[in-house]
């Protein structure tokens, strides 16, 4: 039975989420987030598969992923995981990214896995004092210097070439991702993206590491996290992410963001509650 110790904050200083889970048996299914990930193992062994590399991952590795990275992993032996994490938004990591480096565009990094004594000390300063809910601009100092370690030793400067049949991949995305409310067809989105249903499958997964169904429930879930976070029920964030039961949503927004939804609103609800107090 998981027992794990669940803890998330956000840090409306920095714009992000900081979270540490403790005690962790749950396997993670393949999935992917719209946002930057940037964690470290503190114990325990997983075996972790990113865009359909394998990794052992174990205590001080550092885990980096980008928006759209497919990836799964499940306990390996039998000491349970402890991590701490931190969720960037694309704007805001691009925002960083630009100040740091001088170019525009959020930032690629050539490894899922870095193993970096200087960038491990850097992120658990940084996510410790966020974790603590500390002011002042030295945790934006830490940010700024976990960051550039991150590009300056492990950055890349593009990516690779799209091939040909991308767009069309491109397309069926956002078929989905303009439709994920509403009850979705597979034909539908081959016809949107002018392939056929066993072309579409292999394409597809080929491209984003995941089955178009699986990638349509990842798009699901951020929007029911976008919901939460502005103060909707969980019931009413299922409902309009698409999702066609309670259960189903309860099920898949635990197994991708390792919270309940009800969890995960109260982050935020909390915080709201702290800002209101801090006024009166």
């Amino acid at each position: 039975m998981d027992r794990a110790v669940k803890k998330a904050v956000y840090d409306p200083d920095l714009h992000l989420e900081a979270y540490r889970f403790e005690g962790v048996v749950q396997p993670f299914p393949s999935h992917f987030h719209d946002y930057y990930v940037i964690g470290l193992v503190e114990r325990g062994e997983r075996n972790m598969i990113c865009w359909g590399k394998e990794y052992l991952i174990g205590a001080g590795d550092i885990l980096v992923f980008h928006p759209g990275d497919s990836h799964s992993c499940v306990q390996s032996g039998g000491e349970t995981m402890d991590y701490r994490g931190m969720n960037l938004s694309k704007p805001v990591m691009a925002e960083l990214a630009g100040e740091i480096t001088g170019r525009e565009g959020p930032p690629l990094f050539g490894a899922a896995v870095i193993r970096d004594e200087e960038v491990r000390c850097c992120f658990r300063s940084l996510h410790g004092q966020v974790m603590a809910g500390e002011t002042g601009f030295c945790k934006e100092e830490n940010l700024i210097l976990l960051l550039s370690l991150l590009m300056e030793r492990w950055g890349q400067a593009g990516g690779e070439t799209v091939p040909d049949w991308e767009e069309k991949i491109r397309s069926a995305c956002r078929f989905m991702e303009d439709h994920c409310g509403e009850r979705i067809r597979l034909d539908e989105i081959c016809r949107h993206a002018g392939l056929s249903k066993s072309t579409l499958l292999r394409a597809f997964t080929r491209a984003k590491g995941v089955t178009p169904y699986c990638y349509l429930e990842n798009i699901r879930v951020e929007a029911a996290r976008k919901l939460l976070e502005q103060g909707a029920a969980p019931a009413e964030a299922a409902l309009s992410a698409g999702f066609s039961d309670q259960s189903h949503f309860t099920n898949y927004f635990s197994r991708f963001i390792g919270l309940s939804p009800g969890a995960y609103r109260d982050i935020f609800w909390k915080r709201g509650e702290n800002s209101h107090g801090s006024e009166k």
